[in-house]
C-alpha cells in the first residue's frame, strides 16, 4: 500500500476514500451518523463535511490544486429529467470536475483498485490518451476522449496457467461494493479501455458523482469552498 494510502486508510482517520481496502467497508458499516453528538454548530457541520467530502475525492490532490478546480457556478438542473424538487441537491455535483481526471477514470473503470494504484499506473506508463502514452495523472480529458489500459497492469486480469495469451478474471477481495460504472463513462473491457462521455449530471432522485455522502452534505462543503473561494479573489 503507498504511503499516502496508509495515512488516509487509518482507522482512527475513519474516512472513507477512493479504494477497495476493507477498512472502507469497515468505516461504512461501523458509521452511524454524519455528525457526533458534540458538532453542534453550523460550522462545526461544514467542516466535518469538507473534511469527509474530500477525505472520498483525494486522490493527493492538495487544497491549491482543488481551489483551481472549484467553480462555484453550480450547473443548472435539467428540469426534462423531471421536476425541480425531484433532482438533488445540485451541490452533489462540486466534485465533477475531479472525475475528468485520468486517475479518476482509471479507478471508476475498475482497472485499479484504488486511487493511488491508478496513479502509479499513469505515471509507470501503462496507461494511454488517445492512443498515445501519457503519464500525467492529474490532467482533465475533454468529452469523447478515450483512456486505455494495458491489459496486464489490470488489476483483476492475471495469466491463465495454461500458456494462453488470453487474460483470465481475477475477481479481488472486496471489491463487489466498487463495482458499478457511472453513467458518464463508456467501458470496454475486450479492449481495457473507457470513453468520458460528458459532465456528470443529476437526476430525480439521484447524482451521477459517486459518493457514499448524501447531497445535502456535499451541500454543506459547498458552502466552505464558496466562501473561502470567494475570500482567495
Amino acid at each position: 500500500m503507498p504511503r499516502k494510502a496508509e495515512g488516509v486508510l487509518k482507522l482512527s482517520r475513519k474516512l472513507i476514500s477512493l479504494s477497495w481496502n476493507p477498512r472502507n467497508l469497515y468505516h461504512l458499516a461501523t458509521r452511524t451518523a454524519l455528525f457526533t453528538a458534540k458538532q453542534k454548530t453550523l460550522f462545526q457541520h461544514i467542516w466535518k463535511a469538507k473534511r469527509d467530502t474530500r477525505g472520498y475525492h483525494n486522490a493527493e490532490i492538495t487544497e491549491r490544486q482543488w481551489l483551481r478546480m472549484f467553480n462555484d457556478q453550480l450547473p443548472s438542473l435539467n428540469v426534462k429529467l423531471g421536476d425541480r424538487g425531484s433532482h438533488p441537491n445540485a451541490a452533489s455535483l462540486m466534485y465533477a470536475p475531479m472525475e475528468r481526471r485520468i486517475d479518476f477514470i482509471v479507478f471508476r473503470s475498475h482497472f485499479a483498485s484504488s486511487i493511488w494504484m491508478a496513479r502509479q499506473m499513469i505515471a509507470h506508463g501503462k496507461v494511454k490518451l488517445n492512443g498515445k502514452p501519457f503519464a500525467f495523472p492529474s490532467h482533465r480529458v475533454k468529452d469523447g476522449d478515450v483512456v486505455s489500459v494495458d491489459p496486464e497492469a489490470v488489476t483483476t486480469l492475471v495469466k491463465p496457467g495454461s500458456g494462453s495469451e488470453v487474460l483470465d478474471f481475477k475477481p479481488q477481495p472486496y471489491q463487489q461494493p466498487w463495482m458499478f460504472i457511472p453513467e458518464y463513462l463508456e467501458v470496454n473491457y475486450n479492449t481495457c479501455s473507457t470513453i468520458f462521455m460528458r459532465e456528470p449530471l443529476t437526476k430525480p432522485h439521484n447524482t451521477e458523482v459517486p459518493s457514499p455522502y448524501p447531497p445535502n452534505f456535499h451541500a454543506l462543503a459547498y458552502k466552505f469552498y464558496n466562501r473561502r473561494g470567494r475570500t482567495r479573489k
